[in-house]
């Protein structure tokens, strides 16, 4: 096999402030941490490890191996979620991961919700059992090896670390991982190893490199062949203004090699975007990417693995977490093109009757809906980007309750979408959670079929129907008021109303007769309603034909009540119109 052993990529995550940073900042000797908003990581970063600093840091414990790794790419990001969405060809950008967890906190929420992302994207990690040395009269050794400054705690000591250390087992076993001690374990395939770190005074950070430069070396080394002069591929970590540079983009190049001149494709909010790299800024070894103590260094090209800044330009839309892939001489642009859109394709399930989501990359999108089929809460529509007013209005169209929803996994509810929800009935659940929206949308759903069941206990919904009478147009939208005479049975606020071809119209937020607000209308009155979620002149006009929005469940109900005549026509003509997309509505 021709070409050279890349650095392997390694992510780190875990909890919040269980000391993801910290990790890194004793491996580089910076102070990335403390320079963190609230000393929590707000970006995503990369620090190349070279294979000098990693002879330095394990010193006696390498005991004069060779290393045929040049080093390693370490990732740091602001949470589990943008684990999720650093992706590559071969799926996860990570060849493997460092999962801190506090010792003596253990588990937490974003912790397990970590273990979960990386069992999806079946990248092997190691467990960094974080601050040993907030354990109980716990004496500080520092830079040693675990080994050796274990040995050197008294018996309590010891005792005490291994319970927090084998209670940590058990909750793993729990999540279906076998785990040990990493000296304790023979086969690295088969078990996760735990190291015992802290990122404060270097206890056990030796050790913790040693394991991933020897997994690297002896399982991942077909893997890490790159072919240096092949055309370069690569995952773009943040797009950011530079002061004196425009725009510019950080970014993980994992194949192949990225110059000056070349012509790059990139994912794009709306279609692949090409353009050409004006400059690339590489941080010096042992320096961070997103916040350098140094300055960049100004290269003509760099070759996988590596992280660096790329000026370029138009890459304002360009996705975080998107594809990069550079276009050589005698390539085919197209076909780069046609790569792109392939590996930008969202992979999620969807069907009629179930939700929207919405997530801030592909990555995270596709995580939000693995965990919601594991629910078994279906999807009618995925999308990457914030909830827009569009999202709102595409909700508010379910005739089912339970379906009016919208769930946001890190992202904004845009300025108009704010106004649009205001004036409907929408719920929007948002977090950077996994766990926490589905469960909040769980607790909801139950909410809202009780609220449901109670409604339908304490108000039967009957047949109406009433046509726009002409010149009776008062208002437009934001409600659409209009005058009409009901035709048969009866309307009441509240109630939603369907067009003839069982298009949802809105909710009626108000009726009034003679300047009088009343709560229902019955046949043959002409009154004046207000509709909530209408504009006329989209979904009504005048003559246009409303109906009562019957739920299903009231069907069989009204069926066996003693209608009069005109009310079972209008109730046959509903059942008509719902059982176009459902012949078994209502039965």
């Amino acid at each position: 096999m021709s070409g050279n052993i890349r650095q392997p990529i390694v992510s780190v995550l875990g909890h919040v402030d269980h000391g993801k940073t910290s990790f890194l900042d004793y491996i580089r000797g910076s102070t990335v941490v403390s320079r963190e908003a609230g000393a929590i990581t707000q970006h995503i970063g990369a620090t190349e490890v070279p294979v000098d600093a990693i002879y330095r840091i394990c010193g006696p414990l390498l005991k004069e191996r060779k290393l045929a790794i040049p080093g390693l790419l370490f990732i740091d990001t602001p949470g589990h979620h943008s684990f999720a969405t650093l992706r590559s060809r071969g799926g996860n950008l990570a060849d493997m991961a460092v999962l801190v967890i506090d010792i003596n906190e253990g588990l937490k929420p974003q912790t397990i919700e970590s273990i979960n992302i990386l069992k999806r994207a079946k990248t092997p990690f190691i467990v960094a059992l974080n601050k040993i040395d907030l354990v109980y009269s716990w004496r500080v050794h520092r830079d040693e090896s675990f080994l050796s400054t274990y040995s050197q705690q008294n018996e309590q000591v010891r005792q005490a670390l291994d319970e927090k250390l084998y209670n940590i087992v058990g909750k793993l076993y729990e999540l279906g991982f076998s785990a040990d001690r990493y000296d304790k374990i023979s086969n690295f395939q088969k078990n996760i190893a735990l190291v015992p770190v802290s990122a404060k005074t270097g206890e056990g950070i030796p050790d913790i490199l040693m394991i991933l430069v020897g997994l690297a070396q002896r399982f991942l080394e077909e893997a890490l062949w790159t072919d240096e002069t092949g055309p370069g591929e690569g995952t773009v970590l943040e797009i950011k203004e530079e002061k004196g540079l425009g725009a510019s983009m950080d970014f993980i190049l994992y194949k192949g090699s990225i110059s000056c001149g070349d012509t790059i494709v990139l994912e794009a909010k709306n279609r692949p975007r090409i353009t050409k790299v004006k400059a690339i800024l590489k941080p010096k070894p042992l320096d961070e990417i997103r916040d350098p103590r140094q300055r960049f260094d100004n290269v003509d090209s760099v070759t996988a693995a590596a992280g660096v800044k790329i000026i370029a330009q138009n890459i304002e839309d360009v996705i975080a977490g998107g594809v990069l892939r550079v276009v050589r001489e005698g390539d085919s642009i197209d076909e780069v093109i046609e790569q792109v859109c392939t590996e930008s394709k969202i992979c999620v399930e969807t069907c009629e009757g179930g939700i929207l989501v919405k997530a801030d990359a592909i990555g995270s999108l596709e995580g939000l809906a693995f965990e919601a089929k594991a629910k078994d809460i279906l999807i009618s529509k995925a999308e990457v980007g914030d909830i827009s007013r569009r999202d709102i209005t595409a909700a508010a169209a379910c005739s089912d309750p339970t379906k009016r929803i919208i769930l946001g996994f890190n992202v904004k509810l845009l300025p108009d979408a704010k106004e649009a929800l205001a004036e409907s009935d929408i719920k929007i659940i948002q977090s950077d959670i996994v766990y926490r929206i589905i469960d909040e949308y769980e607790e909801w759903l139950a909410a809202k079929k009780k609220e449901m069941e109670e409604g339908s206990r304490k108000e039967m919904v009957y047949p109406g129907k009433a046509v726009i009478l002409p010149d009776c147009i008062f208002r437009v939208s934001k409600p659409a008021v209009v005058g009409v005479r009901i035709l048969a049975g009866r309307l009441r606020t509240g109630q939603r109303l369907i067009r003839d071809d069982g298009k949802e119209i809105g909710r009626i937020k108000s009726i009034q007769r003679d300047k009088e607000t009343i709560r229902e209308a019955r046949m043959g009155d002409e009154v004046a309603i207000s509709i909530e979620g209408a504009t006329c002149g989209r979904q009504i006009d005048v003559d246009s034909v409303l109906y009562v929005d019957i739920p299903g469940a009231h069907c069989k109900e009204l069926s066996a009540m003693d209608l009069s005549f005109d009310d079972k026509d209008v109730l046959e003509q509903v059942c008509k119109i719902k059982r176009k997309d459902d012949k078994f509505w209502g039965m």
